[in-house]
């Protein structure tokens, strides 16, 4: 805190105050609801839950409202409102072939079985300015197909490995670490990374991403499935012996395809990338999975070609905007000793550099 402050903790409460003001904004203009939020700013939304590990709309536009729209503020204050919250238990892992879908491509199959809906997607918007919602206009309802997709959808790669053509990854009974209870070390397992990679700030995975299709790692990838839907949450119950379905929440899940020339052991084939987000967010989902694909190197015995999108320790440190704000945010805090210690040096050292290195005087 800014205790040192001329004015002490008087400057902080209006510097507080000064901050609700322009939160606010004009009072003449209707301030904005936390239902108006979460339905027409959704998107931001599922940004803040997903980065901040917590399902919940209604906070997370609060977290938006209070921050003023600053998504990594919004991002840091659910984060701390989450560990308040009890822990029940965990649930069971979640059935994304059973996903009631509104969103299902493929660009590995035109004819995708079990079909393709595009959904709501910018894809193929034009990118110009909608003046009509300047004026609050009515854009209209989309038709609802007569033929919903079903709510149990195979995956893609399901096809792939039914010729062996993917690398299979089969099922395990090791439990999962949790990135939110034990903090990161190295070498990771996939299962932290990938927990590292969804928390991770969009922006900088999207980076990581893209380097990968410019020619770091040679990672070309294809999408073989973009899913966005919802899905049910169930939990074991100890009393009953069974369990139970507690809710659903909304998800986006990308697997890529990869190239895979094979090693000693395993035969050309391709591999798998994969990313899975809270709410819809393709770019994060897709992202995600191509970096999850780029950090898998070593576990394919693939050779490692020096890109900073394989270096584990570079990604996964490097990723959260929680720490990486927290750490650069805190130079703007008083370092009146640290600042005046290096000042009397450099006066020093100029002081000797003018003593070694006076003029000649001039020839006469």
């Amino acid at each position: 805190m800014y205790v040192a402050v001329k004015g002490g903790e008087k400057a902080i409460e209006n510097a507080h105050l000064w901050l609700a003001e322009e939160r606010r904004g004009d009072p003449a203009v209707p301030e904005l609801g936390i239902g108006q939020i979460s339905e027409q700013l959704a998107l931001a939304v599922n940004r803040v839950m997903a980065e901040g590990s917590l399902f919940d709309p209604e906070l997370a536009a609060l977290a938006i409202k209070q921050s003023r729209g600053d998504l990594i503020e919004a991002v840091f204050l659910i984060r701390a409102y989450r560990t308040t919250l009890p822990r029940f238990g965990a649930s069971l892992p979640i059935e994304t072939g059973q996903m009631s879908c509104v969103r299902r491509i493929s660009a590995t199959f035109k004819d995708a079985p079990g079909g393709q809906v595009l959904g709501p997607t910018f894809d193929y918007t034009h990118r110009l300015l909608d003046f009509k919602l300047a004026a609050d206009g009515f854009v209209g309802e989309a038709e609802q197909s007569e033929t919903p997709l079903s709510d149990d959808i195979p995956h893609i790669a399901g096809y792939l490995n039914s010729e062996g053509l993917i690398q299979d990854e089969p099922e395990t009974d090791v439990e999962p670490g949790d990135l939110t209870r034990e903090p990161l070390e190295l070498p990771a397992s996939r299962d932290i990374r990938l927990q590292s990679l969804a928390r991770g700030d969009e922006g900088f995975v999207l980076g990581m991403a893209y380097s990968t299709q410019r020619g770091y790692a040679r990672n070309h990838a294809f999408v073989g499935e973009l899913r966005i839907g919802r899905v049910a949450v169930e939990m074991d119950i100890p009393e009953l012996g069974f369990s139970i379905e507690i809710g659903e929440i909304e998800v986006t899940e990308c697997e890529t395809v990869n190239q895979f020339r094979g090693s000693k052991v395993e035969p050309p084939q391709f591999t798998r990338g994969y990313g899975l987000v809270m709410g819809q967010s393709e770019r994060k989902s897709i992202a995600m999975a191509l970096v999850d694909r780029a950090l898998r190197w070593r576990e394919l015995g693939e050779d490692y070609l020096g890109a900073p999108v394989q270096d584990e320790e570079f990604v996964l440190h490097h990723a959260d905007s929680i720490q990486a704000t927290g750490f650069l945010e805190h130079i703007k805090l008083p370092h009146y000793v640290d600042f005046q210690s290096e000042l009397e040096l450099v006066r020093k050292l100029r002081r000797e550099a003018g003593r070694n290195h006076r003029p000649r005087e001039a020839a006469v």
